[in-house]
């Protein structure tokens, strides 16, 4: 039985997508195999746009993947990829003594190396030119509330808080993001990979670049058919491995990335020129897209018994 297993902030999209009983159909649906939209859309009696929808939400949460087969021309499949989800309403936490917090704006990196599409917004409007990797060098780079590039990373420095003579338990980030593509397109795959201390964890595959409609945030002078929010994602990682949202993505281990041997902690984001999907990313700021929040890094840590 495939089990997703969440604490109850990695479960807020997961629960907003599931509040809604055509999803709830939806993947009762695929319970029993694989099905496209119009199967979809004919054992639900619905239109064939508002089964898509749907599916792509549920796509977005990670509760189902689609991908094209073929047989009469290629078309998109959807399959179920949990058989149960546990959602854990108190954090267990009998190791970890104490938590550090630290936020950054998606502004606020100290490199970078990236390709076209390419820009940065801030609040107010856009931060020299747009599609020139040299915007990302302005100094104004640091009210950006909205980055993107189609290929390459963007780092970022976390300052060091860990006390001397503590053990660190597990570190933890989350972002909203996305895909990159040309204006929006919510189908537009891309793998994004996360580094911490230049040690790889692991990559996400984003269905889109979302747009459409304007995200809670976003200012109004930015049309809508340009990219608009994206989806809060969660990474850890701990001594059992790195998770995205909960689901194990590899076994690297905390203990790998020597937290303790640098007075920072970098985080890298970005898309590799080899991944499969090489479809770009999108950065949200505490100002920009669905969710009042930079880059926040959490850490726990406890005493040396």
């Amino acid at each position: 039985m495939r089990t997703l297993q969440l604490t109850l902030l990695e479960a807020l999209e997961v629960s907003k997508a599931l509040a809604n009983e055509n999803r709830m159909e939806i993947i009762r649906q695929l319970t029993s195999g694989p099905k496209n939209v119009n199967d979809i859309s004919e054992l639900l009696k619905i239109p064939f746009s508002t089964a898509a929808a749907n599916i792509k939400i549920l796509e977005n949460a990670g509760l189902i993947t689609t991908e094209i087969v073929p047989g009469r021309g290629n078309q998109k499949v959807s399959s179920k990829r949990y058989d149960r989800i546990i959602i854990d309403l108190e954090e267990q936490k009998p190791l970890l003594d104490d938590i550090i917090t630290y936020e950054l704006e998606v502004g606020e990196y100290v490199n970078c190396e990236i390709e076209p599409t390419c820009g940065l917004l801030s609040e107010d409007g856009i931060i020299h030119i747009i599609d020139d990797p040299r915007s990302f060098f302005e100094p104004d780079r640091k009210k950006a509330q909205l980055v993107w590039f189609r290929s390459g990373f963007i780092e970022y420095h976390f300052p060091n808080r860990i006390p001397y003579g503590t053990n660190v338990d597990e570190l933890s980030f989350s972002v909203e993001l996305c895909s990159e593509a040309p204006y929006h397109n919510d189908d537009w795959p891309s793998d994004i990979t996360c580094w911490i201390n230049d040690t790889e964890l692991g990559f996400w595959t984003s269905p889109g670049d979302l747009g459409g409609e304007r995200g809670f945030l976003t200012p109004s002078w930015w049309e809508t058919h340009n990219t608009q929010f994206g989806v809060l994602k969660y990474w850890k990682i701990n001594k059992e491995g790195s998770f995205i949202d909960g689901v194990k993505i590899s076994t690297t281990t905390i203990d790998e990335l020597r937290l303790q041997e640098k007075p920072f902690i970098s985080l890298k984001l970005g898309v590799k020129q080899d991944a499969n999907n090489l479809g770009g990313i999108n950065l949200f700021g505490s100002k920009f897209g669905n969710y009042e929040q930079g880059i926040i890094m959490k850490i726990n840590y406890s005493q040396i018994k």
